[in-house]
């Protein structure tokens, strides 16, 4: 921590600098929930201790700390499995230049892990949610930032009602990509922030929470709803006229951190905006540097966020083996630039409020929700025919790999059919929940 006020505004602009020359990679990140075959319960911190275990063991694995507690696991080829708050597991790949690069990465590290995790009667579950447990019943991990999160929401009253279910249940599959300068970034955000509903609605499939049928197609954007909207949500600053690189600073210096780290540990931040601890410290004699910065900024989830890269949020998870559907699709867009002004120009009346709405629709009706004056099904029909092209051409300049474009088919099927995940989801719990746990687990082999 620094010691006197030396951060400037250039400091916080330069997390959003572009590396001179830098390729338009593609990275994923997918959660999945880690539960105890035996009785569907989340797994408890030592049964995931022993998973990362074997993945130092017999991966090849480097183990990842977080003080005394071992959070993760660092894998040779660059990707990184960590522990997520309430015992998820998330695998993050490197960046690959291309989608099925780093598609395979993910499905063959994932497979790995099931094996090893079904050595300790342990199942890697994939789509929106863990739909088994209530949120009094997570196996919260000790790392102390959990705790920090968990009494900075109480303290929010009724906007943090349901983070203990966004910190302990939800999933995810999340595309990061990249800007190769500042015009690129705005570009690509608005893009990514106008589409973000639209897509959501092709991924629903959190229909079931708590061992109940919600009566929604994703609980899991309802419960982003009350996980402090102030740093969630739609990032309506990114479509506002002329806005660049600076709003986006304002943005994130008008909210509190949450924690930060001090002497190796995650403490409780002061509950006042970066702004002013930028100016008056933090109240220990300390002031913010460029790693707070930094920390900060990785403490906002807006439907995209922006940091080093772009990273979309707001969708679900897909069914195993799908997760590298939505990869597919946002790469499509935002990196062929024919495909990019096309997607643009459909949305880019679009505005924050109707986004907002549209978000709250699409949790109960998918692809039957109004996005502004549209409905989901039409935009989604026609980002997904841009997608597909973008992709194509990508194929055909070199700059993708053929095996990528398949990885589409699964959402043309959810237009064609109407039928989304959160349907097919229904259909096997109503089976019941030994069925979709042997449905929806990734499957591996005991190691």
């Amino acid at each position: 921590m620094g010691e006197t006020a030396t951060l400037r505004r250039a400091d916080l602009r330069r997390v959003f600098d572009a590396p001179p020359g830098r390729p338009e990679a593609v990275g994923i990140e997918v959660e999945v929930g880690l539960v105890c075959r035996e009785d569907r319960r989340n797994a408890s911190y030592p049964q995931a201790l022993a998973l990362l275990d074997g993945l130092v063991r017999g991966r090849g694995a480097s183990p990842l700390l977080d003080g005394a507690y071992t959070i993760g696991a660092a894998m040779p080829g660059g990707g990184t499995f960590t522990l997520e708050t309430g015992g998820a597991l998330e695998y993050s790949s490197a960046a690959f230049p291309t989608v099925a690069e780093a598609d395979a990465d993910v499905r063959d590290n994932l497979v790995a892990a099931a094996g090893i995790g079904a050595g300790h009667c342990l199942a890697l579950i994939t789509g929106g949610i863990v739909p088994f447990a209530a949120a009094d019943a997570i196996a919260w991990n000790p790392k102390p930032r959990v705790r920090v999160m968990r009494e900075y929401f109480r303290e929010l009253g009724p906007d943090g009602d349901h983070a203990d279910e966004v910190m302990g249940l939800i999933l995810s599959a999340q595309t990061s990509l990249d800007y190769v300068s500042h015009e690129d970034l705005m570009d690509k955000l608005r893009l990514l922030v106008r589409a973000a509903p639209v897509v959501a609605a092709l991924f629903v499939d959190s229909p079931v929470a708590g061992g109940t049928e919600t009566g929604a197609l994703s609980r899991r954007m309802q419960y982003w709803r009350r996980f402090d909207p102030r740093r969630c949500g739609v990032l309506g600053v990114a479509l506002e006229a002329g806005a660049g690189v600076d709003e986006l600073v304002e943005w994130a210096l008008r909210l509190p951190m949450i924690y930060r780290l001090v002497d190796g540990s995650h403490v409780a931040a002061p509950g006042i905006p970066f702004r002013q601890a930028m100016r008056d410290g933090f109240g220990d004699g300390t002031y913010p540097t460029e790693a707070d910065w930094e920390l900060h900024l990785s403490q906002v989830w807006p439907h995209v966020r922006v940091r080093r890269t772009l990273e979309t949020r707001l969708s679900n998870a897909p069914p195993w083996p799908w997760f590298g559907a939505g990869t597919a699709l946002w790469t499509g867009l935002a990196y062929d630039p024919r495909a990019r002004a096309a997607a643009g120009a459909l949305l880019r009346d679009l505005s924050a409020d109707e986004l907002d709405r549209a978000a709250v629709d699409v949790a109960v009706k998918g692809l039957n929700a109004s996005v502004g004056p549209y409905l989901a099904q039409d935009l989604a029909r026609e980002l997904l025919r841009l997608a597909r092209r973008g992709l194509s051409a990508r194929v055909a300049a070199g700059l993708e790999r053929p095996e990528a474009l398949p990885l589409l088919e699964p959402l043309e099927e959810v237009c064609e059919t109407m039928r989304t995940f959160a349907d097919r989801t229904l259909q096997v719990w109503q089976r019941g929940p030994d069925e979709f746990l042997r449905a929806f687990s990734v499957p591996g082999d005991p190691a």
